[in-house]
C-alpha cells in the first residue's frame, strides 16, 4: 500500500481559493459568509447610538433573528460605532 502525502496549502494557494469563492458568491448575488448574516455599521452620539440599537433589537427581536452587538469601539470625540449583526430573516 502507497502511502500519500498531502502537503498544507500554501498561503497564496489559500488566498486564491478564497478570492475564486468570493468572485463566485458575487456572480450569484451572494454577499459576505455566503449571505448568511446581515450586518449594519453605526457611528451615532452615545445617546442616539443606544436608540438605535434598541430599534434594532424591537425591529429584529433576538430570539428570532439572533440579532447582536457584533462590535463596538467609543471614538475619541465620544461617539460610538459598532456593529449590529442579525439574520436576514427569521424563517
Amino acid at each position: 500500500m502507497r502511502e500519500m502525502t498531502r502537503e498544507p496549502p500554501r498561503p497564496a494557494d489559500v488566498a486564491r481559493r478564497l478570492a475564486r469563492r468570493s468572485g463566485e458568491r458575487r456572480a450569484e448575488g451572494r454577499r459576505g459568509e455566503g449571505g448568511a448574516w446581515e450586518r449594519e455599521t453605526f457611528t451615532l452620539p452615545r445617546e442616539q447610538a443606544r436608540e438605535k440599537a434598541r430599534e434594532a433589537f424591537s425591529r429584529f427581536p433576538k430570539a428570532a433573528y439572533m440579532t447582536e452587538i457584533e462590535w463596538w469601539r467609543e471614538l475619541d470625540d465620544g461617539r460610538i460605532e459598532f456593529t449590529i449583526r442579525r439574520l436576514p430573516s427569521a424563517d
